[in-house]
């Protein structure tokens, strides 16, 4: 995928607040919060991850796929359409780049399953709308408050950036930075956490 560089000098503690030291909605889980459940699933590329996703979603109808992609080249648009065709029928596919808050707070009612896939792409997006990275943190809680405001399942998909070769310049370096704090708030809040290693999955909480 096409990442965005970062030409900011801060550092990664200074994107993200330690984990533990965010107050408001990343704290524990209020009672009234037991009917929603989040699934988040990480994976490197053709992990899987998607696959396992769309497998723990569909037992539950209506069941929406809340698609982050966006064409920006033939090659992008073509991964999207394969994606398109791999999920069958009786997927409910919606297309949002940045507000997946917004949706799932107006909409994610109508759906006890959704799948969500993928953050690393959202974050990419939001850094393409001119989202600094420091208010990313803002997002993620966000997108939290708007999954526990949900009455079923949400399985967020996202990518694992931490195990390949360091990048080589210093935007796609603090790209991986980001994403990683990223997905460790999230990971930190969510009922269930699946790691996806050649299609076979490791339930890691």
């Amino acid at each position: 995928m096409r990442s965005v560089r970062l030409s900011h000098q801060r550092s990664e503690r200074d994107v993200f607040p330690p984990l533990g030291t965010v107050p408001g909605p990343c704290g524990p889980r209020k009672k009234t919060d037991v009917s929603s459940k989040l699934i988040f699933v990480l994976g490197g590329a053709r992990s899987g991850k998607s696959s396992f996703a769309l497998q723990l979603g569909k037992a539950i109808s209506p069941r929406a796929f809340v698609a982050t992609g966006e064409p920006f080249d033939q090659e992008m648009a073509g991964r999207i359409r394969k994606h398109q065709r791999s999920r069958g029928r009786g997927w409910v596919t919606i297309e949002v780049s940045t507000k997946i808050a917004d949706w799932l707070t107006k909409k994610g009612a109508a759906y006890p399953s959704i799948v969500v896939d993928c953050l690393t792409l959202w974050l990419n997006n939001l850094l393409r709308a001119k989202v600094r990275p420091s208010q990313v943190s803002s997002y993620v809680r966000a997108l939290i408050r708007a999954v526990r405001a949900c009455s079923g399942q949400v399985i967020v998909v996202s990518n694992e950036l931490g195990l390949g070769l360091v990048p080589g310049d210093a935007g796609s370096r603090s790209f991986r930075d980001v994403a990683g704090r990223m997905n460790q708030l999230v990971a930190a809040e969510a009922d269930e956490v699946y790691f996806l290693v050649s299609g076979l999955p490791l339930r890691l909480k």
